[in-house]
């Protein structure tokens, strides 16, 4: 067979990308990563289309695919992660800014790129749930086969039969994976953020005030929107600060540039989020950073700033500015 498909065998595959890119996701904490992993995915299916007998389904078979291919990427031992998971909190008088390699960290993704559509309200949530970021950094602690049984399993809900077949192994040893995920996960306990789609009434109120709060720089306000024990980090700098004073002290100081910014809704991890465009000496904004924003029991819990907006911004269709 060519190695280029045909039109309906593509259109085939191509219905399974974007859950493909989910699960991959999942894997490897990069959205660029998932894509080129998905991409692989698909050559190798188009290549040895001919060859599929269908003993499988292709859902199936595809899922084989993607698994090898993420496997064989962990295997080169990358574990991406988050700010927190690498340091302890620094007291903002302490604060400096270091940064380390773009493959450090654990990195944002548009929703429509790994949530496939679903009429299923409590599919749809928990699909959500499990692109968020402390969820997809706590899956970074497990093992490669770990991480794909237990994707697999609780998030993708396979039967164990259906896993120990993907991945040539028994229904014991998948069970047995699973446990020991569990227990990891337990053990990491990434805090649950309050579901946000559609936003409720409550949640949109929320983050109009933070909108409100941070462009007009109104730290008092933006102090009465954050837990007590809310987080702020800025990958690529380990740097992050716990605690609202902290995060307002850091705003008032080295962030002081930050004063008059714009900030654009978008969504980002199943989770609301803001394209953060700076004042621009010659008018204007430009990008600054794409700000996730972590909610829980209606006030902001964690801000997660990623600042490389060359790479961002693209990814979710952002303007390259805004004008003033």
């Amino acid at each position: 067979m060519a190695d280029v498909a045909a039109p309906e065998e593509t259109a085939r595959l191509e219905e399974y990308r974007t859950e493909l890119t989910g699960y991959c996701y999942r894997m490897l904490g990069s959205a660029f990563e998932a894509e080129d992993a998905v991409q692989d995915t698909m050559v190798r299916a188009w290549r040895s289309l001919d060859r599929f007998e269908g003993r499988s389904s292709l859902r199936s078979w595809l899922y084989r695919i993607a698994t090898n291919v993420c496997l064989d990427a962990l295997n080169a031992g990358n574990r991406r992660a988050r700010p927190m998971d690498l340091t302890a909190a620094t007291p903002v008088a302490q604060a400096q800014l270091t940064a380390r390699p773009e493959v450090t960290w654990l990195e944002p993704v548009p929703d429509g790129r790994v949530l496939p559509q679903t009429a299923d309200p409590a599919e749809a949530a928990l699909a959500r749930e499990s692109v968020r970021l402390a969820f997809v950094a706590a899956l970074q602690h497990l093992p490669a086969k770990q991480r794909a049984v237990l994707i697999l399993r609780e998030v993708l809900a396979w039967k164990a039969s259906e896993v120990a077949e993907l991945l040539d192994t028994s229904v014991a040893s998948v069970n047995s994976a699973l446990q020991r995920a569990r227990a990891t996960l337990a053990a990491s306990d990434p805090a649950r953020t309050d579901a946000a789609d559609p936003l409720d009434e409550e949640q949109r109120g929320l983050l109009d005030r933070y909108v409100a709060a941070f462009e007009s720089y109104d730290m008092a306000a933006l102090t009465a929107l954050l837990h007590e024990d809310a987080t702020l980090s800025m990958p690529p700098y380990d740097l992050w600060l716990r605690g609202h004073d902290d995060i307002v002290g850091w705003m008032l100081g080295v962030g002081e540039v930050c004063r008059g910014s714009r900030l654009v809704p978008v969504v980002a991890n199943g989770t609301p989020a803001f394209a953060h465009y700076h004042p621009d000496p010659e008018g204007g904004f430009s990008p600054w950073a794409l700000m996730v924003i972590e909610i829980v029991d209606g006030k902001v819990s964690g801000i997660t700033s990623f600042l490389d907006v060359r790479r961002w911004f693209p990814l979710f269709d952002l303007p390259g500015r805004l004008e003033g």
